[in-house]
C-alpha cells in the first residue's frame, strides 16, 4: 500500500502543478488602425462643414438620433432633431459669404474600436479669408452599423466675449 500511496501523491502533485502553470490564452485584441480613423473621421467633419456652408441643413449622418451637443451660450440640444433644428436657425450667421472649417486634432479609439472622443479646432472665416470666429471642440462617435456617428459634443470659442 505504501508503494502506491507515494507514486501517487507524486503524480498528483505533478498535475497540480502543471494546472497551476497552464497560461489562459486570451482572445486577441482587434487591430486598430487610428490613422484610417482619424481620416474617417476628419471627413466627417469635413462632409458636415461642405453641408453646413451650402446654407441647406440637411441630414448627412453626422449625429446619433440620442446626440446631445452643449452649443455655446445655451442649454444642451437634446436629440438629432434638437440639433438639426437649432443649426437650421443659426445659419444664417455663418452661411452669409462666411464658411466654416474643422481640424481634427488628436483622437482617442476604445480598446475595441467601437467609441472615439476626438479632439478639434474650428474656424469661421469670410469672404475675404479673415477669421471671424474660431475655437476648440470635443466629440464622441460611437459605431453604429458599421460608421461613426457624434452622440456627444461640445465646444468654445476662442475669441473674448464683448
Amino acid at each position: 500500500m505504501k508503494k502506491i500511496i507515494k507514486p501517487a501523491f507524486l503524480l498528483s502533485f505533478a498535475i497540480f502543478l502543471i494546472a497551476c502553470n497552464t497560461k489562459k490564452t486570451e482572445p486577441a485584441a482587434a487591430v486598430i488602425d487610428k490613422e484610417q480613423i482619424k481620416k474617417e473621421i476628419q471627413a466627417k467633419e469635413n462632409e458636415f462643414a461642405e453641408v453646413y456652408n451650402s446654407g441647406e441643413m440637411r441630414n448627412i449622418g453626422y449625429y446619433a438620433d440620442d446626440a446631445i451637443t452643449f452649443a455655446q451660450n445655451n442649454p444642451p440640444l437634446v436629440g438629432k432633431t434638437a440639433i438639426v433644428e437649432y443649426l437650421k436657425a443659426n445659419l444664417d450667421s455663418v452661411a452669409n459669404s462666411n464658411k466654416i472649417s474643422f481640424n481634427t486634432n488628436e483622437i482617442f479609439i476604445s480598446c475595441d474600436g467601437e467609441h472615439v472622443l476626438e479632439i478639434g479646432a474650428y474656424k469661421v472665416v469670410n469672404a475675404s479669408d479673415s477669421i471671424v470666429n474660431s475655437g476648440n471642440y470635443m466629440s464622441l462617435f460611437v459605431k453604429k452599423d458599421g460608421k461613426y456617428v457624434c452622440l456627444r459634443d461640445m465646444s468654445a470659442c476662442d475669441i473674448p466675449m464683448k
